[in-house]
């Protein structure tokens, strides 16, 4: 039987209650989500087992984070994992539906892992299928979220499919006035193509987009250096 926790360097997730489990995906996206040194207030959407949130945390000692979980035994866990890591004092848990929440600040950052598939068939499991297919949080209460949301010279990353992410989303942020200024494009091998993409999104359009790559693993199925740069500070592995 698997472990029912996955282990950082400095934080432990316990997920058994989750119905999204630590993905090699989200890892990335934590790790490199970049935060500008002025980023004080954070806000965390979806935050599942609250893993971004404490990666961001780590990496970042001057922000506070509000993490918010509509699904109640998710947010439990997730309360459990903020409380018993090193920055339980600068995270903060908030339970409820966030395209209703009343927000009572608004943030110079948002991240968010949303649920990615918009028409892949639905699973036996109503909580997994909450957090994988956009049942509960469509792409467009995402983009209203961040327009509602964030400072005016704020920023949001947010981990989509390869596909959708590159015309569904672009189109959809176009749409409504937002603009790209960042773009991480995955691989889950060097011989393999993209099948995620991180973007930063913003409201203003003053900066140039400028675009990354990293592939998980090589042909030989080692990780590559960009990988092994990225979750060093985190994978006890690495």
């Amino acid at each position: 039987m698997s472990n029912t926790y996955f282990q950082f360097k400095q934080f432990r997730i316990e997920q058994e209650h989750c119905a999204m489990k630590v993905s090699t995906d989200a890892c990335i996206q934590g790790a490199w989500s970049p935060l500008k040194s002025e980023t004080k207030q954070v806000l965390d959407i979806g935050t599942g087992t609250g893993l971004l949130s404490l990666m961001l945390a780590q990496r970042y000692p001057s922000i506070s984070i509000d993490a918010i979980e509509s699904d109640t035994t998710a947010a439990r866990q997730a309360q459990e994992n903020f409380s018993n890591s090193p920055w339980y004092n600068r995270i903060h848990l908030l339970q409820g539906d966030a395209t209703i929440y009343p927000f009572d600040k608004k943030y110079d950052y948002i991240i968010c892992n949303p649920p990615f598939f918009n028409n892949s068939l639905l699973g036996p499991k109503q909580q997994r299928n909450q957090a994988r297919h956009t049942l509960s949080l469509s792409y467009q209460q995402i983009i209203s979220l961040l327009k509602n949301n964030l400072t005016a010279t704020g920023h949001a990353s947010i981990l989509l499919p390869f596909h959708e992410g590159t015309t569904i989303w672009t189109s959809l942020l176009e749409e409504a006035g937002m603009h790209l200024v960042q773009a991480l494009h995955i691989a889950p091998s060097s011989h393999k193509p993209f099948n995620r993409i991180v973007f930063i999104c913003c409201l203003s359009n003053q900066e140039k987009l400028t675009s990354d790559i990293v592939s998980i693993r090589n042909s030989d199925q080692n990780y590559t250096d960009p990988f092994i740069r990225l979750l060093q500070p985190f994978y006890t592995s690495l």
